[in-house]
């Protein structure tokens, strides 16, 4: 194997086994700066060993038990307690594979997979939501800092020091490493959720730059959302939002032409969408709904993309039942991007008229004061109603608002489609 090949090889399990690797020593050091730091030199010695002596068997267990070794001498170092020493020692020892959890027994014993803590502590509520995107990618998806900073268009520098405030904020607030106990466990829950579809949704539709999707952020954002529900199966907005993000990803062929430009929803080639992912969605979607109980927001934004997923046409969308899931989501988390949401529903299914004077109602609502997607809603009611000049004048608004170059081009084309 040439040194290229190895290293390509080392980035790949690093890929695989960083996060497994960073949990797994967080749970024994009790501090996860300090456990990404051995994981790193861990990395460092297979940078400098496996080009010689090849890629081991089991590099994962490799890694691990170098890191173990470094987090022995660390702690001989700093003198800690003969009985810490012992307990590493011991760990060392004994590699076993790890098992996935009950998470219902996990919240009352405080026994929980490693993966499943991590993800709790990346995304603990004392830190930002900003801190908890740039923690859980490093930590959990391996990116680098650099990578991080080019996903979302952000200084390099920002994002260190981002994730080096983070750890340190988890550190001086002593935050446990465990699974948190049931009476907090749907808030902190929520919060992962929270932060696994933010990390989608920019890959998904990017805010700002010259590219409408990212899609290695929706392929790190789908394997947490899979990990995640691997390992708590009790849960059914976890199996929602994988349900969401499984079916919403299976368009993204669709989505953009041969120059990378938007291809939107209803002008999207069906048949470009991915059977395998709808499939896997659909799957994720029954899953939530077999659990019991009403489905939370996650489940029912994917019982939306169902409604997608099973129609063959634009002409066969039961866009009745999307208005009324809609009013489910409204009931359930009230909010402006909701109700534009399902103005447009409304529209397809009852005709842009009825939609425009839902609209009209959101135009004077201020958390949509900056939104770029409610004048581009209103002016294509406004097209399709005939009334070209003001939807003209919309598109141009919109266009004014975005600051993804590529959705501004469209929206430019489609305010010049409205010139007399």
């Amino acid at each position: 194997m040439t040194a290229t090949s190895t290293h390509a090889a080392i980035d790949a399990v690093w890929r695989i086994e960083s996060a497994k690797l960073i949990a797994g020593l967080t749970r024994i050091v009790g501090d996860v700066g300090l456990a990404e730091d051995l994981a790193q030199d861990a990395l460092v010695a297979a940078l400098e060993r496996w080009p010689e002596s090849g890629v081991p068997d089991n590099p994962g267990a490799w890694l691990m038990a170098t890191a173990k070794h470094r987090a022995i001498d660390q702690l001989r170092r700093r003198t800690m307690l003969e009985r810490k020493h012992e307990e590493l020692g011991y760990e060392l020892e004994a590699q076993q594979e790890m098992a996935v959890p009950d998470l219902d027994a996990a919240i009352d014993d405080h026994v929980g997979d490693d993966l499943l803590r991590l993800m709790f502590m990346s995304c603990h509520p004392v830190l930002s939501t900003e801190a908890q995107v740039a923690l859980t990618l490093r930590l959990l998806g391996g990116l680098t800092t650099d990578e991080i900073a080019r996903a979302f268009l952000v200084p390099e520098p920002t994002v260190a020091q981002r994730i080096v405030r983070a750890k340190r904020t988890l550190s001086e607030a002593h935050v446990p490493f465990e699974v948190p106990r049931r009476e907090e466990l749907d808030e902190r829950l929520s919060s992962v959720l929270n932060v696994i579809y933010l990390i989608f949704n920019e890959g998904y539709t990017a805010t700002a730059g010259d590219d409408w999707l990212r899609p290695a952020l929706c392929d790190d954002a789908l394997r947490l959302g899979r990990i995640l529900a691997e390992l708590a199966p009790a849960q059914a907005e976890v199996h929602g939002l994988v349900a969401l993000m499984e079916l919403q990803a299976s368009r993204a062929r669709a989505r953009v032409g041969p120059s990378g430009e938007p291809i939107l929803l209803l002008d999207q080639n069906r048949a470009r969408w991915d059977p395998l992912l709808i499939r896997r969605g659909l799957a994720a979607l029954q899953r939530a709904e077999q659990l019991g109980g009403a489905l939370g927001p996650y489940a029912l934004q994917a019982a939306i993309a169902a409604c997608h997923a099973r129609a063959r046409t634009n002409e066969e969308t039961n866009w009745v039942r999307i208005v009324a899931l809609y009013d489910a989501l409204r009931q359930l988390v009230p909010s402006p991007v909701v109700e534009l949401n399902r103005a447009v529903a409304v529209a397809m299914a009852f005709g842009p008229a009825a939609g425009l004077a839902l609209v009209d109602q959101l135009t004077s609502e201020p958390a949509l004061k900056t939104y770029h997607l409610l004048p581009s809603v209103r002016g294509d009611f406004l097209k399709k109603l005939g009334r070209l000049e003001e939807a003209r004048s919309e598109f141009e608004r919109a266009a004014a608002m975005t600051r993804n170059e590529r959705e501004r081009a469209l929206l430019l084309e489609r305010a010049a489609a409205c010139a007399p």
